[in-house]
């Protein structure tokens, strides 16, 4: 593909009929982000069966063996961080589109990445695992941000298409993730763990396939690089880079040799550093002499919204652990003699998706058309009192399984599809807001610094895990869901304060 470092990033796409309306490069995203979720929904629905089978809770699970017989705390931390690490990178990731590769060229070096990644897994055993579960997380990193960014590249910020198109390219995001669970998750659970991950991989390549066949149709916003390193920063970096990896390697193997290294050395400091980054990257960019006024004014107003989300997706993200696990072991899922593996119930909120999204299309058109427009503040919100709602509702399944019984699976159906509105309130709206509000000069990692708000909900859940908080009993549940409420209604509450601090883009 070809460099345009040497002219300014072009005009969005023109306003036209390509794809359902929309510019006909978000086909290309949409399938792209589809082949991608599918790769990271397989995940999503597997890692933890996969961690704890072959140990007690996989008996009390009953799945099969082949796993690394971990406790459910254990898993529910890795997979935590896992999903920490990915958001993480993906401020790395929208910095190497901003500074050396391009959004367009680095998504496809994200692809191979994971692509590499899902192989590694396939092999057994510990070292291969935390190897491969390293590259998925840094190639989804490079992907994501940058994917999302590209959309907004395909349209004029006044555009009144641009929701709608950010709530299409979600549909990917679900189709992939609904497809995953049924393919990925009943592969791991009844054929083998390693074919699941080698399965991941396969559907990252068709999806790596179809993006690079279908770029012509990107805006050519999407190949320029914004801020170019000089040839003086690249050999500072470089020096930089080695430096650290030479003290991690040092200390790591002081740590090997002397007999105390355990996984909590790998998970803690992730953990910690999936909490510092955020706060510091937003602090770093609210005190950036260089923005405009106004800049700056949106950022103070976006940092509600940042934390509104991070709340949120504390608790949504547990769907792959506490709920996932809640499912095998306490709910009734069989069709006469056939027993409904449990990563099915991961399938739930994308279906949810698929159905609601364009609901909520046409909900805020209709809004605004009638001039009672929902504000993003109101939104996040909503979205926020939902997430809470739902876990206090989980309550009752929990209550009625303390005995051993096994409950309707229409609990969790009922619990999926709160989550789901209080999604589609919130994180759509969340991706559109993040490029509005984006300053100039941050461009493609401000799509990073919104990720970082699941980054920073994921490392709570794990650090909790890590210091041993009973993550799946009524306690913990029974307070995340009213902290989530409480600051749902908190925010909603001041939605006209912050949308004034957002202005235009409120």
């Amino acid at each position: 593909m070809s460099s345009t470092l040497t002219r300014p990033p072009a005009a969005p796409s023109p306003l036209g009929s390509g794809f359902r309306g929309h510019p006909r490069g978000l086909a290309t995203l949409f399938m792209t982000e589809m082949w991608e979720r599918f790769s990271y929904y397989g995940m999503r629905a597997l890692l933890v069966f996969y961690l704890i089978s072959g140990g007690p809770d996989g008996l009390k699970a009953h799945l099969p063996g082949g796993g690394l017989g971990m406790t459910l705390a254990t898993a529910t931390a890795v997979y935590s961080v896992y999903l920490a690490v990915v958001y993480l990178m993906t401020m790395p990731g929208g910095w190497f589109a901003d500074r050396m590769w391009g959004a367009r060229r680095t998504v496809a070096v994200g692809g191979l990445v994971v692509i590499a990644g899902h192989f590694v897994l396939a092999a057994p055993g510990i070292t291969p695992f935390l190897i491969g579960l390293a590259l998925v997380a840094i190639g989804s990193g490079l992907i994501k941000a940058n994917i999302s960014a590209m959309v907004g590249h395909l349209y004029n910020p006044d555009d009144p298409r641009r929701d709608g198109g950010f709530t299409l390219f979600y549909v990917g995001i679900n189709v992939g993730g609904l497809i995953a669970p049924f393919v990925i998750g009943t592969v791991g659970e009844t054929v083998s763990w390693s074919l699941a991950f080698v399965l991941s991989g396969v559907g990252m390549a068709f999806g790596l396939v179809q993006y690079l066949r279908g770029t012509r149709h990107l805006a050519e916003a999407s190949d320029h690089v914004p801020h170019p390193l000089s040839t003086s920063e690249r050999r500072t970096l470089t020096r930089r880079t080695l430096a650290v990896l030479a003290v991690v390697v040092a200390f790591y193997g002081v740590v090997a040799a002397t007999g105390h290294y355990t996984l909590t050395w790998a998970l803690l400091p992730l953990t910690l550093i999936g909490l510092a980054v955020p706060v510091t990257v937003l602090v770093r960019i609210r005190r950036d002499r260089s923005l405009t006024a106004d800049e700056q004014r949106k950022m103070r107003g976006y940092t509600w919204l940042f934390a509104a989300a991070a709340v949120f997706w504390m608790i949504y993200d547990q769907a792959g652990s506490t709920l996932l696990d809640f499912a095998k072991t306490s709910a009734a899922a069989t069709i006469g003699s056939f027993t409904v593996p449990g990563s099915w119930y991961q399938s739930l909120n994308p279906i949810f998706i698929v159905i609601l999204a364009p609901l909520f299309v046409w909900l805020w058109l209709h809004l605004a058309r009638h001039r009672r427009a929902a504000s993003n503040a109101g939104k996040f919100g909503a979205g926020l009192l939902l997430i809470g709602v739902s876990f206090l509702v989980f309550l009752i399944p929990m209550a009625l399984s303390s005995g051993g019984a096994r409950v309707s699976p229409l609990w969790l159906v009922v619990i999926f599809l709160v989550q789901t509105l209080g999604e589609l309130a919130l994180s759509p709206v969340g991706l559109s807001a993040t490029t509005r509000l984006a300053p100039r000069k941050y461009c493609s990692q401000m799509l990073g610094v919104w990720f970082l708000a699941i980054t920073a909900g994921d490392s709570v859940t794990a650090l909790l895990s890590m210091a041993h908080v009973n993550l799946d009993a009524a306690p913990a549940v029974a307070i995340e869901g009213a902290v989530a409420t409480l600051a749902g209604l908190a925010v909603y509450l001041s939605r006209r304060a912050i949308s004034r601090l957002m202005g235009s883009a409120a």
